[in-house]
């Protein structure tokens, strides 16, 4: 006799046999139900053990006359599989789904947030003051400065510009090389006008479905038009912005067209006496489409250069800021080492040098960091585990001075800062550094000639 249910799933011995037979003949059972897979019952009177039900598999059709002769009452039972079928219905659907759904998912990452939002704009949105920058953080382009000042004073009083029946214009566009600064001017307009500045890169326009880009323009207009007075920064333009039509055989790109047309058409059809500016910042003008410099566009274009020496002494005040440095150290010497250095190099500089501090175990960085951090820069990372033979440093000794004696004997060189024989960076076994006492702009044909000598100096010795 099997006593619990879970004896039904085992196969438990067939109710004639011992001692569910010895019950039935004792006269203990009460009454039994009967269904088509399994038998259970009550007893009269409770077991030893206390239990006073059974559970049994179905036995043979002959359990009916048996019954009979001992006096048992039975009944037929039909089990309830309305749980169990709509289980195995449901489970696999469950699991199908789940599957379908992660996956979708998956996808949907690489698309941009799923197929329903495809089309959205993936501007990345600094309400007022996130941004956190402000004019006072932008140092060494002043000249920018006070063209984008105007931008900050017609965002926060549109109607002081459009009472003499001027406008805005439309849209400003920040060349320099990289760098400079030019999405930093950007941030900080947005920060001094306290307007939501709506950020995006032109290569996110782009994607591998025709239409998702204009799609996303037209989104992120509309989210600028209904938050407006606001800014839209548009980084890299030359990414979507390239002019059409450069090789007329050689076919074009559709997505990128319809994206620019698109670009064009908003352009148009939004009023800047709404408050709504675009700013857009490149590296590469001269690939730009005309449609977008013409006037009614992109209106404005403003050059954010490499910085003056005056320039770069007030970009490294800004950086030294968080430095803590020696009595020693001098912006002006720091700024007269660092001709042709953007902002950005400025910055990389300063943290260089209070690395170099830092794993020299220095309570604070000096001037002689700072001077290694230049020649690290320009020259690359010193290697001094290269070891050269004597007759290689010999000849990498004369090559040197080669540079060396004809750039002092010239006149209108600029003066050697340091020589060296120390391998450096990639290929250099050795290096010669000149640095020039001023910024320089034009050079005369002597000055050339010249500074080709200086460079073929080296190979003549």
């Amino acid at each position: 006799m099997c006593w619990r249910p879970s004896a039904v799933r085992k196969g438990c011995p067939l109710w004639i046999r011992r001692p569910g037979q010895q019950l039935l003949q004792d006269r203990k059972i009460a009454e039994l139900g009967v269904s088509d897979r399994y038998i259970q019952g009550k007893l009269k009177e409770p077991l030893p053990d206390g239990k006073s039900q059974f559970v049994t598999t179905r036995v043979d059709p002959q359990l009916a006359d048996e019954l009979k002769k001992y006096g048992v009452t039975y009944t037929g039972q039909v089990e309830s599989t309305f749980l169990q079928d709509l289980l195995s219905w449901v489970v696999p659907v469950l699991i199908f789904f789940g599957l379908w759904t992660f996956l979708a998912r998956r996808m949907s990452q690489g698309l941009g947030g799923g197929l329903m939002s495809i089309g959205k704009s993936k501007a990345k949105v600094y309400v007022e003051s996130d941004t956190g920058v402000r004019f006072d953080d932008v140092a060494g382009v002043d000249e920018a400065k006070d063209e984008l000042r105007e931008v900050v004073e017609f965002l926060k009083n549109p109607e002081r510009y459009s009472r003499l029946g001027g406008r805005m214009p439309k849209g400003v566009l920040l060349v320099g090389p990289p760098g400079t600064g030019k999405t930093l001017l950007a941030k900080a307009v947005a920060g001094e006008a306290k307007v939501p500045f709506f950020s995006i890169s032109g290569s996110e326009f782009v994607e591998m479905f025709v239409g998702v880009g204009a799609a996303r323009v037209r989104d992120l207009f509309e989210q600028a038009r209904s938050r407006a007075p606001a800014i839209i920064f548009i980084d890299e333009l030359d990414a979507l912005g390239r002019a059409r039509g450069i090789v007329p055989y050689a076919g074009g790109h559709d997505e990128k067209e319809q994206t620019l047309n698109q670009l064009l058409a908003e352009m148009d059809g939004f009023d800047s006496s709404k408050g709504l500016i675009i700013l857009a910042a490149t590296n590469r003008p001269e690939i730009l489409d005309p449609a977008l410099l013409r006037a009614g566009r992109f209106d404005r274009q403003v050059l954010v250069d490499r910085p003056d020496k005056k320039g770069r002494v007030d970009i490294l005040r800004v950086h030294l800021r968080k430095a803590k440095l020696a009595a020693d150290v001098d912006p002006e010497k720091i700024a007269a080492l660092t001709p042709g250095f953007t902002g950005a190099d400025l910055a990389n500089l300063v943290n260089e040098a209070a690395l170099l501090a830092t794993r020299r175990g220095a309570d604070s960085v000096t001037m002689d960091d700072f001077t290694n951090a230049v020649e690290r820069i320009v020259a690359g990372l010193e290697k001094r585990n290269r070891l050269l033979n004597a007759k290689e440093r010999e000849i990498v000794a004369y090559h040197e001075m080669g540079h060396a004696i004809v750039a002092v004997s010239l006149p209108g060189t600029d003066p050697i800062h340091k020589v060296s024989i120390i391998p450096r960076g990639v290929g250099a076994l050795g290096y010669t550094i000149q640095r020039p006492t001023e910024d320089r702009f034009l050079m005369t044909r002597e000055e050339l000639e010249n500074k080709m000598a200086v460079l073929l100096g080296g190979r003549a010795n």
